[in-house]
């Protein structure tokens, strides 16, 4: 049924999106330089328009109107009337239904047309041209939520940084394969709260799943030519609205109750979210929502404004440093922990929040917005702090109250693993948490999220398989993805049947990970890399939404043992407080149990490093000795019995040879709680010397 005209007013400028508040509907659009705006209603399919509202009122550069007697469920888009200027920055073309950029809700699906786009395609004009077809048919419909009844609050876990061990993981990739699970079920936001996989997350001991992408997004044009899609989720479209294709019927319902779920199990959640670009991108990507609103704010524009400013390398940037713009971020951040009732955020591409008309800049409106805004406070907030603009590559370069993947520390601990030359006092530094990229500005080890791998790149048993990139089924010839990996195959390429080369690739791996989960700073592991996924040397499986890109879980029977021994590391690491501290340590302080320094660096022969051990060309055996006092005094402060408070040290021998190495005098005797040379472990007493082998690294604690 229609509206008539005294079911519509001009309602109010505030809040932006559409707003039930119980006896009708509010709507309210920014657009600084469109001319007109017109609401279109659609019927119960989605299929047919039944009638278009022109927004009455604008109020500070919104446009706003309210529907009498609208509720939930209605389904609605825009049309935006004003120049169609390329050259000037303006693209309106009001024949193209957009999307709402605060919808919370779609149905439908996207479908790729050249339609689309604001422009003829194949017009000798290019983008200067104007397409006057219709594509409503192509294009989802947003709906109309229910905010205004009272839901179940989940109260997260609240794990401190300090404490956290990340797992990074696809939210439909995790569970294509998993056993047990209805072929319905597999793949969706409902399948990652399954019994099957909290408990194994519960036995591997993480405290925080990350999640790639959930914000609707759109498959790119050159992909699906291929037969290809999307399926790591770097092409948001809509910041409010989680991913339909990760659901059966209603994608806000399901998210909410997954995170209810793992929350009651003691889990965080953790969004992987992509507020650099859209999936509009450059001037010759379709026209879905923000090019049509108002691309002249919305983006980042060259001096000639027909072109975008591409600090993303995915076409176009967002134009974070406008105030409009600014708010949709910070108010999407607001809903999904204040609605979604997640913990945090990892920021791809970061540093473009950051950029100001001068560069990046720590102290940018964004960073400040965060910062004092009280529904983000507690909430963790990650950087990945590159993008492929002009000065790009900020690592330590983010405020205080944000943690930064460390990619220097990926870099560091696989070259010395490869056995590179020159590396000791990069690995050094990577054990103690990155102190000369972050300390400068009164951060603590937690601003390094370390890893070894992530979801851009090998897997960490194609880590020591491959020494090149095997992109071949992405159709781009191999030259997409990384081609500096710092791996080694052991001498073949892929999969073998020679037992000794399986051994030292596994060696490898536990020393990988035994390196990650010892180093001061937050941890992230892969998914699947807890028991030996591959992707057959992919190192850029965005596209590979099949077998490929899933995680085959039948390895983790296969590959038992190594699943066992990062359980065992990560257990060592929750009970011991020595590796998890709070601020660097630099031996200004002295113990007064041991009677040396906080933290001792010890050469072979088991006296502390000196000056010239650190320079040789192949330096391949470090010890790190943590006394656990100033350790105990921080527990007890905080309430942790002091038995948590042990001596650690952690012997690292990548020489050719067996070091018999004098372990420190202690009170009491040390105990070898982890040796890599070993498959299975167990606690054994070690009394004066310690025989470490080589490629090996040995973890040994005694009572403080």
């Amino acid at each position: 049924m229609k509206l008539t005209g005294d079911q519509i007013s001009s309602g109010r400028a505030w809040p932006l999106g559409a707003q039930w508040d119980g006896d009708g509907v509010n709507f309210a659009l920014f657009s600084a330089n469109a001319e007109q705006v017109e609401l279109c209603l659609f019927d119960e399919s989605g299929d047919n328009e039944i009638q278009r509202v022109v927004l009455p009122a604008k109020t500070d550069d919104v446009w706003h109107v309210r529907l009498h007697d609208a509720g939930p469920g209605l389904l609605y888009g825009y049309r935006v009337y004003g120049p169609y200027d390329p050259v000037n920055g303006h693209r309106f073309n009001h024949h193209k239904l957009l999307l709402d950029p605060y919808a919370r809700s779609t149905v439908g699906t996207y479908r790729e047309s050249d339609e689309n786009y604001g422009y003829i395609k194949g017009s000798p004009e290019g983008d200067l041209s104007f397409d006057t077809r219709d594509n409503a048919h192509n294009i989802p419909k947003c709906v109309v939520v229910d905010e205004q009844s009272k839901r179940p609050r989940s109260t997260g876990p609240k794990v401190d940084l300090l404490d956290s061990v990340i797992y990074e993981a696809h939210p439909a990739g995790l569970t294509q394969r998993l056993p047990g699970l209805s072929k319905r079920r597999r793949g969706t936001y409902g399948a990652l709260a399954s019994k099957k996989v909290i408990a194994h997350l519960r036995e591997l001991g993480v405290t925080t799943i990350e999640l790639l992408p959930v914000h609707a997004f759109c498959d790119e044009e050159h992909l699906l030519q291929k037969g290809l899609v999307n399926y790591w989720g770097y092409n948001s479209l809509l910041f409010f609205a989680p991913a339909t294709r990760y659901a059966h019927t209603d994608a806000r319902r399901e998210f909410r109750r997954m995170v209810r779920a793992l929350h009651v199990e003691g889990f965080e959640v953790v969004l992987d979210v992509v507020y650099n670009h859209t999936a509009e991108g450059n001037e010759h990507g379709p026209t879905l929502c923000y090019r049509g609103i108002d691309n002249a704010s919305y983006y980042r524009l060259q001096d000639y404004r027909r072109y975008y400013i591409n600090d993303t390398g995915c076409g176009n940037t967002i134009n974070s440093r406008h105030p409009r713009v600014n708010q949709l971020i910070m108010d999407s951040l607001r809903y999904w922990v204040s609605q979604m009732q997640v913990d945090g955020f990892r920021f791809d591409l970061a540093p473009v929040l950051g950029r100001e008309s001068w560069g990046f800049d720590r102290g940018a409106g964004f960073f400040d917005s965060v910062r004092q805004d009280p529904v983000l406070a507690g909430t963790k907030m990650i950087a990945e702090p590159w993008d492929t603009g002009p000065g790009g590559y900020q690592l330590g370069q983010f405020p205080q109250g944000w943690s930064e993947w460390n990619d220097e520390y990926r870099d560091s601990v696989r070259s010395f693993w490869r056995g590179d030359a020159h590396q000791l006092q990069a690995l050094a530094r990577a054990l103690h948490g990155s102190s000369d990229k972050f300390e400068w500005q009164q951060r603590g080890p937690v601003a390094s999220i370390n890893f070894i791998t992530s979801h851009d790149g090998f897997t960490l048993r194609d880590l020591v398989s491959y020494n090149e990139r095997h992109n071949e089924a992405n159709g781009e010839y191999n030259r997409d993805g990384h081609s500096h990996n710092i791996s080694y195959n052991h001498g073949v390429e892929g999969p073998t049947d020679d037992a000794a080369i399986n051994a030292e690739r596994d060696l490898h791996r536990r020393n990988l990970m035994a390196t990650l989960l010892l180093s001061q700073g937050v941890p992230m592991l892969v998914a699947g890399d807890e028991f030996g996924r591959t992707q057959h040397g992919n190192n850029n499986a965005y596209c590979q939404n099949n077998p490929l890109g899933w995680i085959d879980w039948s390895q983790a029977t296969t590959d038992h043992a190594f699943l066992a021994f990062t359980q065992r590391l990560i257990s060592l690491r929750r009970q011991l407080r020595g590796l998890r501290r709070s601020r660097y340590l630099h031996g200004t302080q002295q113990s007064p149990s041991l009677g040396v320094p906080d933290i001792v660096w010890l050469g072979a022969d088991g006296s502390p490093m000196e000056h010239n051990e650190w320079h040789r060309q192949q330096a391949g055996f470090l010890g790190m000795l943590i006394p656990g006092d100033s350790g105990c005094d921080m527990a007890r402060a905080a309430g942790v019995h002091t038995q948590s408070c042990e001596h650690i040290l952690i012997v690292i021998n990548h020489d050719s040879a067996v070091v018999h190495f004098p372990l420190p005098e202690v009170p009491t005797s040390w105990v070898r709680r982890l040796d890599t040379c070993q498959v299975e472990q167990s606690d054994e007493n070690v009394m004066q010397v310690s025989l470490c082998h080589p490629r090996s690294i040995q973890l040994l604690t005694c009572q403080g």
